[in-house]
């Protein structure tokens, strides 16, 4: 016979008091190193250069604790470039100025609390609602244009307390204000600390300039400089800070100087060395703030060269600053340098600026023949008339004709578009000469070969394309435009594209 199954489960009887050991347990997580760019970080808070007074060591290595803290459980620890982040100390600093303000605006905020009437409550009305609203014509304001225009209580008639009326900031302003400070201190402490490992780098501290220093403690103005200098020529430097007077000109020897840029450009016309000296001249006059006659003739001398070398970048340079030296009557002649200015607009096709030198000008001016001829310029290449422009052309005073020649090609082609219109089925070569101004070189008695001027003619027809279009009838050359209407359309449209000029008005 079986017996039974017992009712219970057999368990091994203990045979000691001790806890069975652990099971084994993960793996502990290594000890956290910091990186050497933390280390420097550390030390360079420490060091005692960077110490700032009322702030003791102990307040430092909390910050220091929670600034490294934050950065490794947020994942920045490696993120941060720690050469440039702000010291803890300087975070300190401004912690407490910005505690300190609060606390002196809460101060005015309880002191006027306690002086209003028991029933005023702080609190803004807002205007009735019916009241008509406007929009501004403005695109839309900038955050900077906004809080300085508008109250914070009175944007969307959202109601503020007291405080927000004194201070001028609601609570959300008055973040974005410390963040834009905490921003542009970071930025000046980067700076800051740049220039301190560079010194290190090149192991020197650079002596202080003379001239140059910050803002806190520059000195006084002390007036121009007063040039000592007794050497007729000087090459041009440009300055980055007031030059010493023994390597500035003064007056006399300036007006040496231009007689002998003028002559050697008489005689040389080398354009590198005189360009050089004149820039020199206006240099050392603009230091010691000379503003005579004598300005006004280097600024003409140098504009005339320039405009005859065709270089557009010094001559508007000069054109500028003699606009303003004519302002002020110190002579000169403003009757030519105000006619190029017009024929300069009419190149560069600056509608708006000629319009405002044609309403500068007086009736007087407008009575002067060299202004005349630059008006009357304007006027025939306004009205389309190419056979007014071209006799003008011939008889352009003063220097008008390297301004001129500047454009005559575009002008020549705006022309030939309108003949091949008119003049059907060809035209006279020589004829075509006259009109549009090509009268070759002029012989020593001042004459001009006509057959030149043909052949000058053909050149031009040649380079754009209506070499095919000459055709010789018995004693004449003809053109035959009437073929060439679509040619010089598209080469006019492409003259009249646009104008890069360097230096530009």
């Amino acid at each position: 016979m079986m017996g039974a199954a017992p009712a219970y489960t057999a368990v091994p009887a203990r045979h000691t008091l001790q806890q069975p050991p652990p099971p084994p347990s993960a793996a502990q997580p290594p000890k956290v190193t910091w990186s050497p760019a933390v280390r420097l970080y550390v030390q360079r808070a420490f060091e005692q250069d960077n110490a700032i007074p009322g702030i003791d060591q102990k307040a430092m290595q909390d910050k220091l604790k929670v600034i490294i803290t934050e950065a490794a459980e947020s994942g920045r620890l490696e993120m941060i470039d720690w050469r440039t982040y702000p010291l803890p100390q300087h975070m300190i600093k401004q912690e407490r100025e910005q505690a300190a303000l609060y606390g002196a605006q809460n101060a005015v905020v309880t002191n006027m609390n306690a002086a209003l009437p028991p029933t005023y409550d702080g609190a803004y009305s807002p205007p009735p609602q019916n009241q008509r609203k406007r929009k501004s014509p403005d695109t839309q304001m900038t955050l900077a244009e906004e809080l300085d225009t508008t109250p914070p209580w009175k944007k969307n008639q959202i109601t503020h307390g007291l405080e927000d009326r004194i201070s001028g900031k609601s609570k959300a302003q008055s973040k974005k204000q410390k963040k834009i400070e905490n921003m542009r201190l970071n930025a000046e402490l980067s700076n800051a600390d740049a220039l301190q490992r560079r010194r290190q780098r090149f192991g020197h501290t650079p002596e202080p300039s003379p001239y140059l220093s910050s803002h806190e403690d520059s000195p006084a103005p002390t007036g121009p400089v007063v040039g000592t200098c007794e050497t007729l020529e000087k090459n041009y430097f440009r300055l980055t800070a007031p030059p010493a007077p023994h390597t500035v000109r003064p007056l006399r020897i300036l007006e040496q100087a231009l007689d002998l840029v003028r002559k050697k450009w008489k005689n040389d016309h080398n354009y590198t060395y005189a360009c050089d000296q004149l820039k020199s001249m206006r240099q050392d006059l603009t230091v010691q703030r000379i503003k005579t006659e004598f300005t006004v003739k280097v600024y003409e001398a140098h504009a005339r060269i320039a405009l005859e070398m065709g270089d557009l970048g010094e001559y508007n340079q000069c054109q500028t600053q003699l606009r303003a030296l004519y302002k002020s009557h110190l002579g000169g002649k403003p009757e030519e340098f105000v006619a190029y200015r017009i024929l300069y607009y009419i190149y560069t096709r600056n509608r708006t600026d000629l319009n405002d030198v044609l309403a500068d000008l007086t009736p007087a001016d407008k009575q002067k023949p060299g202004v005349q001829h630059a008006l009357r310029v304007r006027s025939a290449l306004a009205a389309g008339n190419y056979h007014k422009f071209f006799r003008l052309y011939d008889e352009a005073p003063f220097m008008g004709p390297y301004l001129l020649d500047m454009f005559i090609n575009r002008e020549r082609l705006a022309a030939m578009a309108a003949i091949c219109k008119a003049y059907k089925p060809d035209i006279s070569v020589h004829f075509l000469a006259k009109e549009l101004s090509f009268y070759g070189e002029e012989d020593q008695d001042g004459t001009s070969d006509a057959d030149a001027g043909a052949r000058q003619c053909l050149d031009f027809l040649c380079q754009h394309g209506g070499e095919h279009l000459v055709e010789r009838k018995e004693t004449d050359v003809r053109f035959l435009c009437g073929k060439a209407g679509a040619l010089f359309e598209n080469a006019r449209a492409a003259a009249f594209r646009g104008v890069d000029i360097k230096g530009q008005i």
